[in-house]
C-alpha cells in the first residue's frame, strides 16, 4: 500500500509530466551505489556511536535524520545500524506525544523528523500508537484558531522550532511533511492552514500574499519568514526586500506540492521559474556555501516529488539534476566516505550531518 507521500508524489509526477524537457536520466548507477556504500559506512563506522545515536549533544535529530538515510539507500529494519538509532528515536516520547529529547529547544522540529523516521520503519504498526500521539501534538504546535490567530495574522498556519516560537518557513516545511507522511489528504485543515503561512513567505505579490514587502523582489522564490519584519538569510535589498534563497525556495516548492498546488498554480510556476533561472549545484543561491548540504537534501526532494528529471537553466542548458548531483556529490565526498561542509553555520561543520544530508539527497537519484 502507498502512503500519504507516495500517492501525493504519484498524482504530482503526473501533473508535472508535461513540463519535463528531457528524457530519464542517466544517472551512473554503480558510481551512485559506491558514493551511498561508503557514505553508510561512515555512519556506520564512525559517525554512530555504540547505542546507535549520531551527534546525539544536539537532541534525537541527527539520528532520526541518519536513520532515514539508511532505510531511503536500502537498509531494513533487521540492520543493526537502523534499529538501534529508531530504538532511541522511538524511546523519545514525552508525556505531551512529543518526540524529542528531554532538554530539547527543538522540540517541534525533532518531533517532525521522528516521525518520517519511524513511519518508514514501522512496517510490523509497531510505532502506530506513537505516530498518532506525535500527529496530534504537531497540530497543537501550529498557530491557528485556538491561538487566537485568524488568516489576518502572520502567524496564521506556521509552526516554529516548538513552544509556540516564532514560526518559519523551514519548520513549516517539516510540518507539512510529517503530516502527509501520515497519510493525511493534501486539504487536512492543518495543512491547508500551513499553505497560508508557505504563501505568505514567498516573494510574489498575489491574492494569497499581500504582505507590504511581497512586491519589492517579486521574483517567485522564498525566504525563511514574514513574522515581524521578516527574515532572509541573504539578506535585503535597498528597499527593505528579502532576497530569496535556495534552500528555501525547494522547501517552500515541496510544501505548495504536499499542499495540493497543481504545477498550473501561480505560485508553483514562479517557483519553478526561480529554481530555473538560478540551478546551482556549487553553491545554496543566494547563500554560497552556507547551509549546502541542507540545501542538497532539498534541492533533490523537491525535484522528486515533483517529478521533474531536467532544468533548463537561465542559459538554455538542459540538466540532468540526478547524473549531476551524483558526479557533484562524489567530487565532495572524502576519503573516509564522509562529506563536511567548511563553513560551519547551522552545524553543517559536523561530517555526520552533512552525510546524512547529503545521503538523503542521494536516495532521490536512482533511476532504475
Amino acid at each position: 500500500m502507498k502512503s500519504g507521500l507516495g500517492r501525493a508524489c504519484v498524482a504530482i509526477m503526473v501533473l508535472f509530466g508535461s513540463l519535463n524537457s528531457g528524457a530519464l536520466g542517466q544517472v551512473d548507477q554503480a558510481q551512485l551505489q559506491r558514493t551511498v556504500d561508503r557514505g553508510l559506512e561512515y555512519l556506520r563506522t564512525r559517525g554512530q556511536a555504540d547505542d546507535g545515536a549520531v551527534s546525539p549533544k544536539i537532541g534525537i535529530g541527527v539520528t532520526a535524520l541518519a536513520a532515514t538515510a539508511m532505510l531511503q539507500n536500502g537498509a531494513t529494519i533487521a540492520d543493526p545500524h537502523v534499529a538501534k538509532a529508531v530504538k532511541i528515536v522511538a524511546s523519545a516520547t514525552q508525556p505531551d506525544g512529543g518526540l524529542y529529547a528531554d532538554d530539547s529547544r527543538l522540540r517541534m522540529y525533532e518531533t517532525c523528523v521522528a516521525m518520517l523516521c519511524l513511519k518508514m520503519a514501522n512496517q510490523s504498526g509497531t510505532y502506530d500508537g506513537q505516530l498518532a500521539k506525535a500527529s496530534a501534538f504537531l497540530r497543537g504546535e501550529q498557530f491557528n484558531e485556538a491561538d487566537g490567530k485568524t488568516p489576518a495574522d502572520e502567524e496564521y498556519g506556521g509552526a516554529g522550532y516548538g513552544g509556540k516560537s516564532r514560526p518559519d518557513l523551514s519548520n513549516t516545511a517539516f510540518f507539512i511533511e510529517a503530516l502527509k507522511s501520515m497519510g493525511n489528504p493534501e486539504n487536512d485543515a492543518a495543512i491547508a492552514k500551513a499553505l497560508t503561512f508557505v504563501s505568505r513567505c514567498q516573494n510574489l505579490e498575489s491574492q494569497y500574499n499581500t504582505h507590504p514587502d511581497a512586491s519589492k523582489v517579486d521574483d517567485g522564490g522564498f525566504y525563511y519568514t514574514v513574522i515581524g519584519e521578516g527574515v532572509s538569510a541573504a539578506g535585503e535589498t535597498a528597499d527593505g526586500g528579502l532576497r530569496s534563497y535556495g534552500s528555501m525556495t525547494y522547501s517552500g516548492f515541496k510544501s505548495m506540492l504536499y499542499a495540493g498546488l497543481t504545477p498550473e498554480d501561480p505560485r508553483v510556476k514562479a517557483a519553478r521559474t526561480w529554481i530555473e533561472k538560478n540551478y546551482s549545484l556549487s553553491k545554496n543561491p543566494g547563500l554560497g556555501d552556507a547551509g549546502l548540504y541542507y540545501y542538497y537534501h532539498l534541492f533533490a526532494k523537491a525535484l522528486s516529488v515533483a517529478g521533474i528529471d531536467t532544468l533548463v537553466d537561465s542559459q538554455g542548458v538542459e540538466h540532468d539534476w540526478r547524473a549531476e548531483l551524483v558526479d557533484h556529490l562524489a567530487s565532495l565526498q572524502r576519503g573516509d566516505g564522509s562529506w563536511v561542509n567548511s563553513n560551519t553555520q547551522w552545524m553543517e561543520g559536523d561530517p555526520n550531518l552533512a552525510t546524512t544530508f547529503s545521503l538523503l539527497a542521494l536516495s532521490h537519484c536512482r533511476t532504475q
